[in-house]
């Protein structure tokens, strides 16, 4: 199996740069409330200026990705590239003519320089997304999240069959239900969202164990600070449920992600012990919040390990400065 990637996540950092240029790296957003006090016009006018922003610091960050060893050529997308989509007051604006044809115009280039360069691409719509939620509200809008980022996909040309390029949108399992209201939600997707889907891990709700019968119609990506969260175990690549993940995938590249407890949790260089954490009254919210990089040795050796048979995006506050830190050793 081919070396694996070590990517970064939603926020592209650079030291030492002024407050002002650094913003022209990341997205900006809006709020729903904010666009509504404005008029029709100025709202349309909003729209358009964060949208050629935001499109504007994708090209930049894949471009920079696509610019890093072979090895680190992965990224995740943050969510918000077109504010407010999905809101049934904000969507019809997205339909006006000065905002199709931007949106048209400037995110097709941006694709086409991550396929040149070789960039692996994922997102991860928030947690509000539950494909396994008895509200019908709740539902509707979670398709409907995860079609916004098929949507976004497509005109990135990276919608259309299995994961195109290891192109995956990634979501919790959710509310914590039988797998069969899982299993109700994703057939309510279109097939280009099916072929984009992964299911994730959690600390909460499904754990590895719970997923892995979902293998059977959509990758799972296995979070490795998650399952440690909430077992204490370090999975390791040779276990046989790692298998049953890594074959989820169906012959493409497999995504998993690693991030690190906090260092003053746990400051010494031995692998944190979640149950003696846990006893000397750390709680479990404490161990799920990710430091700024992979700064304990064998854990990060533990977690480099994976790159036998996955990929690793790397979840941690110094994002694509954590990434590149875990890719030099």
């Amino acid at each position: 199996m081919p070396e694996g990637r070590i990517g970064w996540v939603c926020n592209w950092l650079v030291p030492g740069l002024p407050e002002k240029e650094a913003r022209a790296f990341n997205f900006r957003d809006t709020t729903v409330a904010a666009l509504l006090r404005l008029a029709p016009a100025a709202q349309v006018g909003k729209l358009l200026e964060l949208i050629r922003h935001n499109a504007a610091a994708l090209s930049r960050q894949v471009a920079l990705t696509a610019d890093l060893p072979p090895g680190q050529r992965a990224m995740r997308i943050a969510s918000h590239a077109l504010p407010c989509f999905t809101h049934p007051a904000i969507r019809p604006l997205y339909d006006e003519p000065a905002l199709r044809e931007a949106v048209e115009a400037l995110l097709p280039p941006v694709g086409e320089t991550a396929r040149s360069g070789d960039v692996r691409l994922s997102t991860h719509p928030a947690q509000f997304c539950v494909l396994t939620s008895a509200r019908e509200g709740v539902l509707r809008n979670s398709v409907e999240e995860v079609e916004y980022h098929v949507f976004l996909f497509r005109l990135l040309g990276l919608a259309g069959g299995w994961h195109p390029r290891g192109t995956h949108i990634n979501i919790h399992g959710g509310a914590r239900a039988p797998l069969e209201a899982f299993r109700a939600g994703f057939a309510r997707l279109s097939a280009e969202a099916r072929g984009l889907l992964t299911v994730e891990n959690d600390e909460v709700s499904y754990g590895l164990d719970d997923l892995l019968p979902l293998s059977e119609i959509l990758p799972v990506v296995l979070d490795l600070h998650h399952h440690w969260v909430a077992t204490g175990e370090y999975i390791e690549p040779g276990d046989p449920r790692v298998a049953v993940v890594a074959a989820s995938w169906r012959g493409v590249r497999p995504m998993a992600h690693v991030s690190a407890p906090r260092e003053e949790l746990s400051p010494s260089q031995d692998l944190p012990d979640r149950a003696a954490l846990l006893a000397s009254g750390v709680t479990a919210r404490d161990l799920r919040a990710h430091a700024p990089r992979l700064w304990n040795g064998p854990h990060a050796a533990w977690a480099r390990r994976h790159l036998a048979w996955t990929d690793l995006e790397v979840e941690a506050k110094d994002k694509n400065l954590a990434s590149a830190a875990f890719a030099r050793g």
